[in-house]
């Protein structure tokens, strides 16, 4: 089943069962979806690749873990769980993430792959990552793995 055919199917389900955050959520989703399709076929791309769904999801979690913050430092916790709440029904439709040990063997592998022997070259070790794993990578966790191993 696909991405969208899956959030068509919960979004059913959500509304027979009365539940309008979820339902908001996931209409927020496909809006966000479909704003990516029609900026790719400006582009000339035919529809939406899992690797873009995936991207647009993230960035949906990134922008939502960052107004969670300046919510709680602002001193709206009913705000941030807001938007909390919207970052776990947001990660249902990713990919399951690596654990720690499985993405420190990654960051080896292409370390060893890159010949990376700095942080200067964490471009390269970034990139094989980037080609080996795509989307399905949280590149912000990857980042801070690799830094951690050449630093």
């Amino acid at each position: 089943m696909s991405l969208r055919d899956q959030l068509m199917s919960d979004l059913k389900t959500a509304m027979k069962a009365g539940e309008s955050a979820r339902v908001t959520t996931i209409r927020m989703i496909t809006a966000k979806l479909k704003d990516v399709e029609i900026a790719g076929r400006a582009k000339g791309a035919e529809g939406l690749s899992d690797e873009e769904g995936v991207s647009a999801l993230r960035g949906m979690i990134k922008s939502r873990v960052e107004s969670a913050t300046m919510y709680r430092d602002a001193g709206r916790p009913e705000l941030a769980d807001k938007e909390e709440a919207e970052i776990a029904v947001i990660r249902a439709y990713l990919p399951p993430e690596m654990d720690d040990a499985s993405l420190a063997g990654a960051v080896q592998a292409a370390v060893a792959e890159s010949g990376a022997t700095s942080i200067k070259e964490m471009g390269k070790v970034m990139a094989v990552l980037k080609g080996r794993f795509g989307a399905g990578l949280d590149m912000a966790r990857a980042s801070a793995a690799v830094k951690a191993l050449l630093g």
